[in-house]
This record gives C-alpha cells, structure tokens and sequence, in this order.
C-alpha cells in the first residue's frame, strides 16, 4: 500500500502510519463505538492543574480529512458514523461508552472537561463528565478506585462535590457490568429530574 507522507511518520526510527491515519484503517476493523472510544483517545487534552497534562496526538479536521481523501475506501461508512461523536475531554473508553448510552437513551449529553471551582476560583474538582446547568457531576470509577489508597482520594473528591453544592453521581464498572447501561442511565436520569431536568433534551 502506497500512502501520501502526510499519513505516515517515524517511531524510533520505524515506519508506521500516523495516528490519525490508524483510526481511519481501525474502522475496517471495530464498531462504531470502539472507533468512537479511538478517536476520543486520539484528540484528548486537558491542561487540569491537579493531574498530568495531557496533548492531543490528532485533531478533528485531520480525522475529517482521511474521509474526504479515502472516499470510497473500505471502513469510510463506520468512520463518517462516528467522527460526529468523537469528543474532546474523555479520558477512558468507559467514559466515551458511558457518554454515549446517556445520549442514546434520550438523555443531555453531557459536558467533557468541565472544572468545579471554589468561590476563589480555585480548581476543586474535574468530573468525568457533568451538566453544569443542573450542578450534575457524573464519575466513572473503574476497578482501580477500589483500591484502599484510591478510596479515600475518592472519599475527598465525593466530599469537595457536595461542599461545592454538586449532586455527585458515581457509576462503577462493577454496576456497568452487573446491569448494563441501563443502569447507569437510570441514576443519571434520576439526578437530573431530581434538580429540576423538565425531560426535554436540549441542555447544556
């Protein structure tokens, strides 16, 4: 296979495609939703001052453009279903799942990225995902926040949530593997209409 330098570059001296370029060929390969969890991965940054900075390995426009230049290749139809629900601010394959099945249930989709601050504007806490009109802060807590040292972080993370007036909901990975996302979407759901969510969809 013949590609244009601009979708190949060098690791430690090895020939490889560029990020961007192997999400395109993933969509050969994965579902909608995997490829989804890919490109969130790819186009990630935050700059939160309480964990590591992190930098985006390809943007937006240039997974957009391998549509535009690849056409008729195979995978294009996967690749053009989840580009539009690629985000920045997810920073695990759960949460982009998780994301996901809230808005495929009908619910706001969520905020990514957002900062909780005190009233000096202090960082106090970064959720996972959030609805900021509704003071709704959502974590996905993976089987290393049931590790003991992790717990009591959590513990101060839930306890700075509620100090800041937050409702604080926790979804687990052992709840999404027990039930689903329809369990998960039951206590996001829940919370919304519990601070005054209408069930309308539009929200921010």
């Amino acid at each position: 296979m013949r590609l244009p330098p601009t979708e190949t570059t060098t690791l430690e001296g090895i020939a490889v495609t560029t990020p961007a370029r192997t999400w395109f060929d993933l969509a050969q390969l994965i579902s909608v939703d995997a490829l989804v969890a890919a490109g969130d991965h790819l186009v990630n940054r935050n700059d939160r001052i309480f964990a590591e900075k992190r930098e985006a390995v390809a943007s937006v426009d240039e997974l957009s453009q391998l549509l535009t230049t690849h056409r008729g290749s195979r995978g294009v139809c996967t690749a053009r279903e989840a580009l539009p629900l690629v985000r920045v601010g997810c920073d695990s394959a759960p949460e982009t799942m998780l994301r996901l099945a809230l808005v495929r249930a009908g619910l706001p989709e969520p905020v990514l990225g957002w900062v909780i601050t005190d009233e000096a504007g202090g960082h106090v806490v970064w959720p996972d995902l959030a609805y900021p009109t509704y003071k709704i802060a959502i974590q996905y807590d993976g089987a290393h926040h049931f590790e003991r040292g992790r717990q009591e972080l959590d513990i101060a993370r839930n306890e700075a949530t509620v100090r800041a007036g937050w409702t604080q909901v926790i979804i687990t990975a052992r709840l999404m593997d027990a039930f689903g996302s329809a369990a998960a979407v039951v206590k996001v759901r829940d919370a919304l209409m519990g601070n005054g969510w209408d069930g309308r969809r539009p929200l921010g």
